[in-house]
């Protein structure tokens, strides 16, 4: 069975949070930190800090979408406080 990935890479360094879908999570986030993909290769290097396995690509392009909307990124806000709080 495939599954489509939402994913959020960070670079706390540089204050920069990317948000992509994909189908294959390992090769992706790879070509971002080879500077393959052009809206990251500035904010090297990037860490992929959380994922979401969709088995559609229908559902993983809405949550993507979501993600990058206002009330989205509100609560992406809200998860990267969680995760660097519990993380430091």
């Amino acid at each position: 069975m495939n599954f489509y990935y939402v994913y959020i890479l960070r670079n706390s360094s540089k204050n920069f949070t990317y948000v992509g879908y994909s189908e294959n999570l390992k090769t992706r986030v790879i070509a971002h930190n080879s500077k393959k993909v052009r809206s990251t290769k500035f904010y090297l290097p990037l860490e992929l800090i959380h994922y979401e396995a969709y088995k559609n690509k229908k559902d993983a392009k809405r949550r993507e979408t979501y993600l990058k909307t206002s009330k989205g990124k509100t609560t992406l806000k809200t998860m990267l406080i969680k995760f660097y709080k519990e993380n430091l």
